[in-house]
């Protein structure tokens, strides 16, 4: 099934991340995107069989789905001072199923 809008959606987000940097990293202010896939388990996902669940497990180096809180845990670190020097970037958290 084509994600025709999806796709494009999610490149104009990298591509507004990536001005947005730009623009406004010489104010000291960082700019970056994550990009989650599908999670487990959420009001998004919740309709989700579990055979699909299975099969992106199978499909990822870790062998399972990225939870909420996994998710949550690279929120935190790019509002931590820990990503101060990070900007214009998309962090896939999705256990290594996308291979930039």
């Amino acid at each position: 099934m084509p994600y025709h809008d999806y796709t494009a959606a999610k490149a104009a987000l990298l591509s507004l991340t990536r001005t947005a940097a730009a623009d406004l990293g010489p104010q000291g202010i960082t700019v970056n995107m994550l990009s989650g896939g599908l999670l487990r388990t959420t009001d998004a996902s919740a309709a989700t069989p579990e055979a699909v669940f299975d099969l992106i497990a199978q499909s990822t180096p870790l062998r399972r789905v990225t939870t909420p809180e996994e998710f949550a845990d690279a929120v935190l670190f790019f509002a931590s001072p820990w990503s101060r020097a990070v900007t214009g970037q998309n962090l896939v958290v999705d256990g290594g199923l996308v291979r930039d």
